[in-house]
């Protein structure tokens, strides 16, 4: 449809968290000048309800077509699509006749749609006969997939968003949700006015636990430890639910026998958990008499050797209680990617079939009879880390990488490069170019957000159209049309399909097939014609034969277990799988910030989201900062038995004693030494196969660099080759800011220096300065600013957002010019400060000025400056600075490499 200005408007689905969030895309323009797309909240989307994040507000940003894959590769080659489909299939095929079908694996997404999922997971476990698919869901979901299925029999999320409205009291459990999932923490803060209480279980002060009634810095993994002492004291107390145990739950006491194996006192419980006996008992009072109660357990539950127990203990308590099923009482586990759910439900983990179906013969033999495929895996495959592991010991010997970056993204993810280099065939579909493409045999270029068409399923299991704003660039396709017609290129019937539409039917089919008890059933839309699906609107499964959604499950107190009883499983605390020590005596924790989605991939391309947190950093508690010497800003290894990295330390109370943060977004193209991943052990959960990305033994020291500078050009570049360098790449609206430092002599300097500029043409001005090592020098070419390059030994650099800002005019005037070498216009500088609300572009000196003014609220503040007014995210850190400024002192700048 056509808005009022012409611009045509597409309803279609965020790509980013597991929220959901309805969009609307206008597109103003997709000629040959480049893509110009509006984004906006639908309003009408019930996930939502018109409100976006600062990601997804500038999902306008990061529609253009810069590194592109445009066509299929082979070798590094341009190839068509008939060339690169035949040697896949042939190499596939070849390696199946020779070493079997569990030779060869699919490593999948959760930013796939579920038709792509459905049709990989078809071709691997229905007609090749492997379990060997996973998906990068196995990263964030499985613990929580692990303990649904234990204890509910199936891997069934109980709860809806509406949910977080009703509930007096919320728990967030490893959730920072004032970051990850800033749309449904808005939704809370609302219910706050009402009343509604919250409490955060996180070894971080993180602006979730900032605001929050009660945090729990608990030591790292004693989570198990704090849930059973809470269903200890709730027994104790008389506030569980025996009438609801009686009637609808299996196992109390052998629980009941577990919980007296430990002392479970309070004092006891809050010793081992390293929280002080009132909080505890707080956090006790406030879950015994708060029944309306939603616990959101999310990556940092689940990224554990031990995060199946974890979420198991959360499970057990709203069991013993009572509380779910029931309007704003329900355990929650909030999905990480946009189509997680959508990979879980059809059969995207190694351990599953699709529909909720697994091993067990009966199931098997079922999809095998509607796949028509008798070849039907009949166990399961290997999970992500365990694959890669497969692939380096040269057991896996063709692997096809969908989507995702595991070369950034899996732990000891130096391991994996090795992998990927000592495999035999490598295929790599994906839209961009990654730190994994660089390892792909063939690239196959697919569709990327804004070109796909398709469906994707949120963490309330609300299904809801992803729709196309533009159409496919170069020779890109829909993943599930590359997948099908690999299919039929190895010889395979049933990938014929003509449309993602007919895909969706086939899988809405296969959930109603046989259904007897299964709660996954799509059956109202098994019969959905091309234009129904076209104009479908969000629905929640399972869907009646009316096409009904239904909002919660177990509403009547029936599980999808053989007896129709819930299952409480014993858990038992243990400590980290591996135990700090005097070599590396601190804990390594690493997750999301607030404006970075996964690998950069996309965000990256939106410079609005690389200035909150322009590079990467570790956050310290200032009494370990102190024992190692560091100060705020400072350059800052990052050490553990597997690898070192190197970011800039924030120093802060925030962060627990004897705690590390590292954020897990940067690649080889923003910040190689900046990697968190390869540091990472790969320790993981015996049941669910999910890393311990919340826990590895490190240690910190000073880098002690010698010299620093920055070079701002229109493109962006890597590392020089050759050079030990700190180099990080930050986004800017007309150029890219590159930072970088050293500890090399003079003799580095200059090569790096040579490196630097080479090949860049124009009049050059330049300054030398002995006494700080300074240099400085700018390309300027036909008027315009070409390059920028400051250097120094000792001295100060000047601010870049100026020089940054030259980039965009079509020619320098004389008074740029005469001040290039200075780094800043003459006059007062004009400061921004750092970017506080990323949505709309406010700095922290205008929020500050407000705050001056009498903004004594992040409302009265957001008033002023509309900080904080779209999706709230930087609320928290508003309130922080109001607190922080009695005297309205004026804001720090945050450090960069090179301040």
């Amino acid at each position: 449809m056509a808005d009022g200005g012409g611009a045509i408007t597409v309803k279609t689905a965020c790509p980013y968290c597991g929220v959901g969030c309805g969009v609307t895309g206008a597109v103003a323009s997709q000629g040959s000048e480049g893509r110009a797309l509006s984004v906006t909240g639908d309003p009408a989307h019930p996930a939502n309800l018109g409100r976006l994040c600062s990601k997804g507000t500038a999902l306008g940003a990061t529609v253009g077509l810069q590194g592109r894959l445009l066509e299929p590769t082979i070798g590094g080659k341009p190839a068509s699509w008939t060339e690169a489909t035949a040697l896949v299939a042939k190499r596939f095929r070849d390696t199946i006749a020779k070493h079997g079908p569990d030779s060869v694996a699919f490593y999948v997404s959760g930013q796939l749609l579920t038709e792509d999922y459905y049709v990989a997971n078809k071709l691997m476990k229905g007609f090749i006969g492997s379990g060997n698919i996973d998906t990068n869901s196995r990263l964030c979901m499985a613990s929580a997939v692990a303990a649904h299925k234990q204890a509910f029999g199936a891997d069934l999320v109980p709860g809806c968003y509406e949910d977080l409205d009703l509930a007096d009291l919320v728990v967030f459990s490893g959730h920072n949700a004032a970051w990850t999932h800033p749309v449904l923490f808005r939704r809370m803060e609302a219910a706050r006015a009402r009343g509604q209480k919250h409490v955060v279980i996180d070894p971080r002060r993180t602006d979730t636990a900032e605001g929050a009634d009660l945090h729990l810095a608990i030591a790292p993994q004693s989570d198990v430890r704090l849930w059973n002492g809470l269903l200890a004291d709730l027994i104790r107390r008389g506030a569980i639910d025996r009438d609801y145990i009686a009637a609808h739950v299996n196992g109390f006491a052998e629980i009941e026998a577990a919980l007296a194996e430990l002392d479970q006192s309070p004092a006891a419980v809050a010793a081992d958990c390293g929280v002080a006996l009132d909080d505890l008992l707080s956090f006790y009072n406030l879950f015994a008499d708060n029944p309306k109660t939603v616990s959101l357990f999310s990556m940092g539950a689940n990224q554990s050797a031990q995060g199946t127990a974890k979420g198991l203990s959360i499970l057990n308590v709203h069991l013993a209680t009572g509380r779910i099923g029931k309007p704003g009482a329900c355990p929650f586990s909030i999905t990480g990617q946009p189509n997680a759910m959508g990979g879980r439900e059809t059969g995207g983990m190694a351990n599953t079939l699709a529909g909720h179906m697994d091993f067990a013969p009966a199931d098997r033999d079922r999809v095998a009879r509607f796949w028509g495929a008798p070849d039907t895996a009949r166990a399961p495959g290997l999970k992500a880390v365990e694959m890669f592991e497969a692939v380096h010991a040269g057991k896996i010997k063709a692997i096809w990488v969908m989507a995702t970056n595991p070369a950034v993204s899996l732990p000891d993810a130096s391991r994996v490069r090795e992998a990927l280099e000592r495999c035999p065939f490598v295929v790599v579909s994906d839209c961009v170019d990654t730190d994994t493409t660089a390892f792909a045999d063939v690239k196959l270029p697919a569709l990327a957000w804004g070109e796909k068409d398709g469906t994707v399923t949120n963490s309330e299991r609300r299904i809801s159209r992803q729709r196309a704003l533009f159409p496919a660039p170069g020779q890109a396709r829909a993943d599930w049309r590359i997948v099908a017609d690999v299919a039929k290129a190895m010889g395979f019937d049933g990938f014929g399909w003509a449309s993602q539409a007919s895909v969706f039917r086939e899988w809405a089919r296969l959930t109603a097939y046989e259904n007897q008890d299964r709660v996954l059933n799509l059956s109202g839309l098994s019969a959905i014609t091309p234009e129904a699906y076209a104009g479908l609107l969000p629905v929640q499964w399972p869907v009646t034969t009316d096409g009904q959604g239904t909002p919660r499950l177990f509403t009547n107190g029936r599980f999808q277990t053989p007896d129709g009883r819930a299952r409480m499983i014993p858990t038992r605390p243990r400590g980290p799988a591996d135990a700090v020590d005097a070599a590396y005596p601190l804990s390594l924790n690493t997750g999301r910030i607030r404006d970075q989605w996964h690998t950069m991939t996309r965000t990256g391309l939106a410079p609005d989201l690389c200035r909150h947190a322009p590079e990467p950093f570790v956050e310290i508690h200032p009494a370990d900062a102190e024992a190692a010497g560091l100060k705020d800003g400072a350059l800052t290894r990052v050490i553990t038995v597997r690898g070192e990295a190197v970011a800039v330390a924030k120093v802060t109370d925030r962060q627990r004693l004897g705690g590390v943060f590292m954020p897990m977004h940067w690649t080889d193209a923003f910040a190689p030494s900046g990697r968190s991943n390869p540091l990472i052990a790969p320790n993981l959960d015996p049941v669910s196969g999910q890393p311990e990305f919340k826990h590895t033994p490190a240690r910190i020291r000073a880098y002690r660099e010698t010299w620093k500078g920055f070079l701002l050009t229109p493109d962006a570049r890597g590392a020089p080759v050759g050079q030990d360098l700190v180099w990080r790449r930050i986004p800017q609206d007309a150029c890219q800011l590159h930072e970088f430092a050293g500890r090399g002599d003079e003799a580095q300097r200059e090569a790096v220096r040579k490196l630097l500029t080479k090949g860049l043409i124009g009049e050059v001005v330049a300054y030398d300065d002995a006494a700080t090592g300074a240099r400085r020098e700018a390309w300027v070419r036909d008027g315009r600013l070409v390059a920028v390059l400051f250097m120094t030994t000792t001295g100060r650099l000047p601010p870049r957002d100026w020089l940054a800002e030259l980039f965009a005019l079509p020619a320098l005037d004389a008074v740029a010019r005469s001040s290039l070498l200075f780094g800043r216009a003459p006059g007062a500088p004009v400061d921004k400060g750092p970017l506080v609300c990323a949505c709309l572009k406010v700095g922290a000196r205008a929020v500050q000025a407000a705050i001056v003014a009498g903004a004594a609220s992040p409302d009265a503040v957001g008033a002023v400056t509309g900080a904080g007014t779209n999706c709230g995210s930087c609320r928290p850190e508003i309130a922080r600075m109001i607190a922080a400024s009695p005297a309205a002192s004026p804001a720090k700048e945050t450090a960069h490499v090179v301040a």
